[in-house]
Parts: structure tokens; C-alpha cells; sequence
């Protein structure tokens, strides 16, 4: 389970100013919430899986955005990646404990949501 944790705790009571253009949560925030972001939370909630396998539970995204999506939550400690150094390499993801916990309220939405709909004809 690599990947790089760019996350940083606030010191000791502090807090970090998310309406600060420079503020590292606010990027996370970004990523969480870009376009692909949150597909990519709530399709590893219940599984760890393979890029294709990604690709396949989200219709509509291209293996550039994937790519690009996942590089950011990787980046930002939401979403470990693992190698295995086969040919051709077989690519893992999933979510990190500070994955889950983010990804936790947007299950939360997406349930919310399904069940208010009206039943699909």
C-alpha cells in the first residue's frame, strides 16, 4: 500500500483557512469534488480494484482522466496504489483510512440521493 501523503495535520489547535487560495485542504477539497473525484471514492468503497476495473464502473471516463484523477488522490494520501511487477503490470487501488473517511459522507449523498428518486421506468 504506497502512495504519497500529502495531507498535513493542522499544528495543535489550529485550523486550516479553506477560503485561502493557498491552503493545502483546499487542493484536497478540489480533487475530492472534481468531476471524476467523487466516482472514484465511491467505486472503491466496498472493493479494492484494478484501473480497468475502474474504468469499467465509471462509464464516461476517459483512461486520461482516470489516470489524472488518480494520480491527485493519490497524491493527496485518499487512495493507495500497488504494482505488482508483472507483464504487462497489474495496477491496485483503494482507499486509504483518510480515503474511507472522506468517502464515507459522499456514500452517504449518493445513497440519499438514490433513494429520493423517482423509480427508474
Amino acid at each position: 500500500m504506497a502512495g504519497g501523503m500529502q495531507h498535513r495535520q493542522a499544528e495543535a489547535g489550529a485550523r486550516y483557512d479553506v477560503f485561502h487560495t493557498d491552503c493545502p485542504a483546499r487542493d484536497v477539497v478540489d480533487h475530492v469534488t472534481s468531476r471524476w473525484g467523487v466516482w472514484v471514492l465511491i467505486s472503491l468503497r466496498s472493493n479494492d480494484l484494478r484501473f480497468y476495473e475502474l474504468r469499467e464502473s465509471i462509464q464516461g471516463i476517459s483512461e486520461k482522466m482516470l489516470a489524472q484523477t488518480l494520480r491527485a488522490l493519490v497524491q493527496d494520501g485518499l487512495v493507495w496504489r500497488e504494482v505488482e511487477p508483472t507483464t504487462p503490470p497489474q495496477v491496485t487501488y483503494g482507499l486509504t483510512e483518510f480515503g474511507r473517511d472522506v468517502g464515507e459522507p459522499l456514500t452517504e449523498l449518493f445513497d440519499r440521493i438514490t433513494r429520493r428518486l423517482s423509480p427508474r421506468p
